[in-house]
């Protein structure tokens, strides 16, 4: 399952790193974040490096939706009562930065990339209290914007909350073209991080400074990401021959769907669910079947998923990495606002770099803690790594892998191993290890995307057992 932005454009490859090597800033992650941080870096006149497991773009930033904007769902009330007036100013603030900086540099490159001015709504079908209460917050906040019940929906909102100002792109397109002076070694995986070192396969980088961002940061300690963060999947489906929108639109209610489009393309959005529990009715079968009332004569062309950290209190990690460790950043967490947070966090490390004190860095810092924000969702979390480190397993003797549904993932003991069993059409069986190498979470099957997915991190593997999401660093085969 490919998304339209990697139907549509081919990415350039890179040589993996062959030696060891210095430099000035070494960037783990080639995504948006990564080359939009080298980038910056590298308009200031420093020496950047950037290196990834993959490729150029191969991670969360080729299954986005691409929506360039500061309207982050029901989130501006939610900041003002949690963490105050003046944090969520700066958000909001770097977040609008955000949007004019990639005009910045997509005039300043000529980058075509299909970018575009638009208007973002937040809809709710079932009541307007809640988009009341944000278009108040937002307009206290100094963002352009207002009520309204008009849309482009095929069907009657209770109410919305139109920000305009905001905007679209192909990803890739622009990311490709970023990268373009950029050194970057593909297929060269980090594997080990000591101060102003890393260790991979194809040789050592030293470095002046460090940059984590490649999603989830796969160190523990310090840090200890995994206790303040979990991981989401949400679902995109392509479709053609249906009507499209001109701006873009996410619904606040529980069971509703995003929409924006790309071309001739309308690409609704939807069936979000905590990575590791995903049951029937999510994913892509919820965005289908809600298409089916709106959309009879719709075609499928392109679906696919992408996966989010989700921070304790809503707001990016973005800053030094942890106490002690002032030559090394991170970017993480930015829940389903990859493209604007990639730049407000490549704007903050690159003026943290450059010794500039941004005023923004305290809201985002990696060192805060605000338990009245954080305090419903770390209990939450500690509850589903407590359940899924605590399960019993499912014993099934070996003369039952015959009977193994064909499509099917299923977890067992065979041979006295816990693993997962999953039978292909052609009827082979593929066992794997049913157990996270991260920390030890029981790992539970995906029907949607065919893949084994840890409840507690969200590591994902194939039905093969190779390692698709950190962040755990090894795959799984049985």
């Amino acid at each position: 399952m490919e998304s339209i932005w990697k139907k549509t454009i081919e990415m350039e490859e890179r040589p993996s790193l062959a030696g060891d090597m210095e430099t000035d800033v070494l960037i783990i992650g080639a995504g948006m974040a990564g080359v939009l941080t080298g980038y910056l870096l590298m308009e200031a006149g420093r020496e950047v490096t950037v290196i990834d497991a993959e490729t150029i773009g191969s991670g969360q930033t080729g299954n986005t939706t691409a929506k360039i904007t500061s309207q982050h769902n029901l989130i501006y009330d939610r900041l003002i009562q949690t963490v105050g007036m003046e944090a969520a100013r700066e958000y909001a603030s770097a977040n609008e930065a955000a949007i004019r900086e990639y005009e910045r540099i997509i005039e300043k490159e000529r980058i075509s990339c299909d970018f575009y001015k638009c208007d973002a709504y937040l809809y709710s079908r079932r009541g307007a209290e809640e988009i009341k209460r944000e278009v108040e917050a937002a307009e206290r906040l100094g963002l352009n914007a207002e009520f309204t019940k008009d849309t482009e929906l095929p069907f009657l909102v209770e109410g919305a909350i139109r920000f305009t100002g905001q905007a679209a792109f192909h990803p890739l397109k622009f990311l490709k073209a970023a990268a373009g002076r950029l050194t970057v070694f593909s297929h060269t995986k980090a594997l080990e991080v000591e101060e102003h070192k890393v260790r991979t396969a194809g040789g050592t980088i030293k470095a002046k400074e460090i940059v984590f961002a490649c999603h989830f940061p796969f160190l523990n300690v310090p840090g200890y990401y995994f206790m303040r963060m979990h991981q989401e999947r949400s679902y995109v489906i392509a479709y053609e021959g249906v009507p499209t929108v001109k701006n873009m639109y996410l619904g606040v209610d529980e069971d509703s769907l995003s929409f924006r489009s790309y071309g001739d393309y309308l690409l609704l959005g939807g069936g979000k669910h905590h990575t590791g529990i995903c049951e029937p009715g999510m994913g892509y079968e919820f965005i289908q079947l809600e298409a089916e009332k709106y959309y009879k004569s719709g075609r499928e062309a392109a679906r696919w998923s992408a996966q989010d950290c989700m921070t304790l209190d809503g707001i990016p990690y973005i800053g030094r990495f942890s106490s002690g460790m002032d030559h090394t950043y991170v970017a993480t967490g930015f829940g389903k606002w990859g493209m604007t947070s990639s730049m407000a966090a490549a704007c903050l490390i690159r003026d943290m770099i450059l010794e500039k004190e941004p005023v923004n860095e305290k809201v985002f810092s990696p060192r805060r803690f605000h338990l009245s924000a954080s305090a419903g969702t770390l209990v939450q979390e500690g509850m589903t790594t407590v359940r899924n480190f605590t399960k019993k397993w499912v014993k099934l003797p070996e003369k039952h892998l015959k009977k193994l549904e064909t499509g099917k993932g299923t977890l067992l003991e065979y041979e006295g191993e816990k693993v997962g069993a999953y039978k292909d059409e052609n009827g082979q069986v593929f066992l794997v290890s049913a157990v996270c190498p991260h920390l030890g979470c029981e790992l539970a099957w995906n029907p949607q995307e065919k893949s084994w997915d840890c409840p507690c991190h969200g590591s994902r593997f194939d039905y093969k057992g190779r390692l698709l999401d950190g962040p755990a660093q090894q795959s799984i085969m049985a």
